[in-house]
């Protein structure tokens, strides 16, 4: 390693920059055994990836303290029953005497099953249900209640395989179990399908944007060894905590996506600085000292936003948080050392300007009119990049004032279908594809067994039926003016009373949650619960609402402290917060348009069900604050290290012309890097959209909108726009903070001159 370039990289690099520089040249150095570890991983995690998806769960949405949660385990004391086992019977009379004996035999064959409790049909119990079709029937089957998932389920299929054997045209076979079931299994084939098309399209989109196919490969084999260590990670917690079946697809978006913006990050950055030494190990120690700043603060600001999540305690969102905080660190670990390590095996291959290559002559004429954006005298110090983010910016600096404002209003208008019309609703069997039997049973049962009609509200009171204080209470009850329907539940044991309430509406709907709070304020002396599925919709959006404070908490201090660092600035802390808030608005807004309102809904192959999934905001939160602190960083990485070199000691003239120029120049700098990451991610996102769960397609689709809008609108407008009308305000900071960020980071740099491209094969 050339003496020069050992002393270019301590230079104004501050602590920080030193020790991710040592990284580099650690990484130069046992590049072999870093790439052998990271190998070992993805095997292990290739081998025991099977094994994880046999251990995944199915994780409720509340809480066990949650009052809609106590209220469903009272009533399992009072009236204990086991899981169920739905037929409906259909396109035949209902007392076809052929159609009797079968049912009849079926039923036999049933209650000789291990593990089968009761069989109910119309001909064998009280009560027996015709269809408003008048050719349909319902055969219900209990199971006994405790029984171990697996043995549960070898009942379930072993009672479906004789309920088909029912004489009649159709039998649709369903229940909740069921229903979890396939939602489980098809959230693993999502997942599958999703991976294996994004990474095709990938590899081919790298290479195009890399010039070269072992360029374009090394960020998919550091995403494919990041999500392979994660499943082993995943491995390891479902031996200590309970890991949901949504969390794969978690993994996968969030760990594909973070490695191959962090790669991508990487690549260029060493590509620019081994056009500026010839030495290759010189160059990867200036790119981990540089880029890899950026992304170990990226990964900070995600793991933040991770933590934040966990905030909220619920069990799906903690498991969740779990799963995506395990993909970060991997993702950041593969982005400093692996990706690293294999720019060292493979920077032969690694063209230093892509200008040589036909796609460089090809992005060179998108570049073109960059010359006009760039000075002559900063165009060499620029390179060649692409010309949208730079002719945005430019925009955005002549007209600041008008374009934050617009780019504001449009966010927030984009914003009002969420923040005054947004209906939040849990994922039932409606989540299903349309297609599938467990959505098929669900639907028909709603229309021909349950006239439309909402899912009771469920009142448990601990007092004496008989008692005039119940008597009273079931008159309120019955005069809520959301009550369609009121009826107590028939031998109820002990002192006790269970009520259902059927509500106007839908299930979990308005009229539904506006019951249950009305039950619940209710001014009466006597103990009870309320229950059933719109208390849990209440309970879920009361328990996000009251932690809400607190996961915003977390996000604002860690991400405050990380940009701080970053930047040595207090004001760019809160405008990046401020932007991913209004992203993430806008990106809600266009989900309820899409998928609660239907607009547009058929062209992603998804039947709107008025509402969209509880857990989908919460996620998206986490997911676009994350991914739009990723691109932030990585923009505002170059801006500050612009500005540093431009500003000269404080109360020099111009420096808020300075400030402008910082930011141009790093916008057009990182704006190639932000640009294709983005194209990757997006990718990566697309291809969820191609499974057939309406919540997965609700967050892969909500993430590519998120980052349309904060590659384009958000950095290429608003970002130039603000950071032009606060001017050197931009970078204020108390002086003792001043001063340790300098000590921290290192002087101002001076100012570089970048020497000519060497040959790519160097």
């Amino acid at each position: 390693m050339c003496a020069e370039g050992d002393d270019h990289v301590g230079r104004g690099s501050g602590e920080a920059g030193k020790m991710l520089a040592a990284l580099g040249r650690s990484t130069w150095r046992w590049r072999w055994p870093v790439v052998a570890g990271w190998l070992g991983l993805l095997i292990a995690g290739s081998l025991l990836s099977g094994q994880v998806f046999d251990r995944l769960v199915s994780t409720e949405n509340l809480r066990p303290d949650a009052e809609s949660r106590r209220a469903e385990r009272r009533v399992d004391q009072l009236l204990p029953e086991g899981p169920t086992v739905i037929a409906v019977v259909r396109d035949r009379d209902p007392y076809d005497p052929t159609l009797v004996d079968s049912v009849g035999r079926v039923r036999a064959e049933l209650l000789a099953v291990p593990g089968v409790v009761e069989v109910e049909d119309l001909y064998h119990a009280a009560g027996g249900r015709i269809g408003a079709d008048n050719r349909s029937t319902l055969v219900r089957v209990e199971l006994a209640n405790g029984l171990p998932d697996a043995e549960r389920e070898r009942v379930e299929d072993r009672v479906t395989a004789l309920l088909r054997d029912i004489d009649a045209p159709e039998v649709l076979v369903g229940g909740e179990k069921l229903a979890e079931r396939a939602f489980a299994e098809q959230a693993i084939e999502d997942a599958a399908l999703g991976e294996s098309i994004a990474f095709g399209v990938l590899l081919v989109v790298l290479v195009v944007l890399l010039g070269n196919p072992l360029a374009g490969a090394i960020p998919l084999l550091a995403a494919l060894a990041a999500v392979a260590a994660t499943l082993l990670g995943l491995y390891g917690l479902t031996t200590v905590t309970e890991v949901g079946e949504f969390t794969v697809n978690v993994v996968t978006l969030l760990g594909v996506g973070l490695t191959v913006d962090y790669a991508l990050l990487v690549v260029a950055r060493f590509r620019e600085e081994r056009a500026a030494v010839t030495d290759p190990a010189t160059a990867l120690a200036r790119t981990t000292a540089t880029a890899g700043r950026a992304v170990l603060v990226s990964g900070l600001a995600v793991a933040a936003a991770m933590t934040g999540l966990y905030v909220f305690a619920e069990p799906l969102l903690a498991a969740m948080a779990l799963g995506g905080a395990l993909a970060v660190v991997l993702a950041t670990a593969a982005g400093l050392t692996l990706v690293p390590a294999l720019l060292a095996l493979l920077h032969r291959h690694v063209p230093t300007s892509t200008s040589v290559t036909w796609v460089g002559r090809l992005r060179s004429l998108a570049a073109g009119p960059v010359r006009r954006v760039v000075p002559a005298r900063h165009r060499s110090r620029s390179g060649p990049a692409p010309g949208l983010l730079g002719r945005l910016a430019r925009y955005a600096q002549r007209r600041p004032a008008p374009v934050a404002w617009t780019v504001s209003a449009g966010l927030l208008l984009l914003a009002c279908p969420f923040l005054v019309g947004a209906n939040l609703g849990n994922s039932d069997a409606r989540a299903l594809p349309v297609s599938m039997e467990a959505r098929r049973v669900h639907d028909v049962l709603l229309r021909d067994f349950e006239a439309g009609l909402a899912a009771p509200v469920v009142v448990v009171v601990e007092a004496d039926p008989a008692s005039t204080e119940v008597r009273d209470l079931m008159n309120q009850l019955n005069s809520l003016p959301q009550v369609i329907r009121m009826q107590p539940r028939p031998d109820v044991p002990g002192d006790a009373s269970v009520i259902d309430l059927t509500p106007r509406g839908v299930t979990g709907g308005p009229e539904s949650r506006e019951l249950v709070r009305a039950v619940r304020a209710l001014d009466q002396p006597l103990p009870l619960l309320v229950g059933g599925p719109a208390a849990e919709l209440v309970d879920y959006q009361e328990s996000v609402a009251s932690r809400l404070p607190f996961a915003v908490l977390v996000l604002l201090v860690v991400t405050g402290v990380l940009l701080f660092v970053l930047t040595g600035s207090l004001v760019v802390p809160v405008k990046a917060l401020v932007m991913a808030t209004l992203t993430l608005l806008a990106t809600l807004g266009v989900v309820v348009v899409v998928f609660q309102w239907g607009v547009g809904a058929g062209l992603l192959g998804v039947e709107p069900w008025g509402a969209v999934d509880v857990t989908t905001p919460v996620l998206l939160f986490v997911f676009v604050f994350g991914l739009s602190m990723d691109y932030e960083v990585f923009l505002l990485a170059r801006i500050s290290q612009e500005w540093r070199r431009r500003s000269g000691p404080p109360g020099r003239a111009g420096r808020s012309r300075a400030s402008a120029r910082a930011v141009l120049v790093g916008i057009i700098r990182t704006g190639p890097v932000v640009t294709a990451a983005a194209v990757c991610i997006t990718i990566v996102f697309l291809g969820f959209l191609l499974g057939e769960l309406t919540p997965v397609k609700e967050i892969g689709f909500g993430m590519a909108v998120a980052v349309l809008l904060d590659v384009t609108v958000v950095r290429g407008l608003l970002l130039p726009a603000v950071m032009s009308l606060l001017g050197e305000w931009n970078w204020w900071a108390p002086g003792p903070l001043r001063r340790w960020h300098e000590r921290w980071t290192g002087p101002a740099e001076p100012a570089e001159v970048v020497p000519t491209p060497v040959p790519a094969g160097r």
